[in-house]
């Protein structure tokens, strides 16, 4: 399998091109994470951007924690929604999904969200209608370790 076919599903996922319904916010990717034991150890609803550094074998994701209910809607910490990093040994497509050999020796799987995943994906989707065009911007870039601005 070449990196081409599994970017191209890991993209697809995190889009909602699968969505059974034709409608990709209908849709959306999930991350579990299980230790060397196969036990769990993280899940959570994945932000539709991501970016791949080839030549570092890695891919920058933003899981979705940090949400609570407020007197103002439904909010996200942006300092505790920030950016994280999977570095690769190896990438398999299994089933629908998109299973990643980590360096650390954890396995990550990237597959559709659904239930508590996919409703924390559309609390997260309105509550990006908030940011400034700027702000949604430097979200997507994926490019710094931590968040200075509103929501933090």
């Amino acid at each position: 399998m070449t990196a081409q076919q599994w970017q191209h599903r890991f993209s697809d996922l995190l889009a909602g091109n699968h969505s059974t319904t034709g409608d990709p916010v209908d849709a959306g990717a999930r991350l579990v994470v299980f230790g060397p034991d196969s036990d769990e150890v993280f899940r959570a609803a994945l932000a539709r951007h991501h970016r791949f550094v080839n030549e570092d074998r890695t891919v920058w994701i933003r899981p979705l924690a940090g949400g609570q209910d407020t007197a103002d809607g439904y909010l996200f910490n942006l300092g505790v929604a920030r950016r994280r990093a999977l570095q690769w040994e190896s990438v398999q497509l299994v089933d629908d999904a998109v299973e990643i050999d980590l360096i650390t020796g954890q396995r990550a799987r990237i597959e559709p969200a659904d239930g508590a995943e996919l409703e924390e994906l559309i609390r997260w989707e309105d509550f990006t209608d908030r940011l400034t065009p700027e702000e949604d911007a430097a979200l997507q870039r994926l490019d710094a370790d931590s968040w200075q601005g509103r929501y933090a």
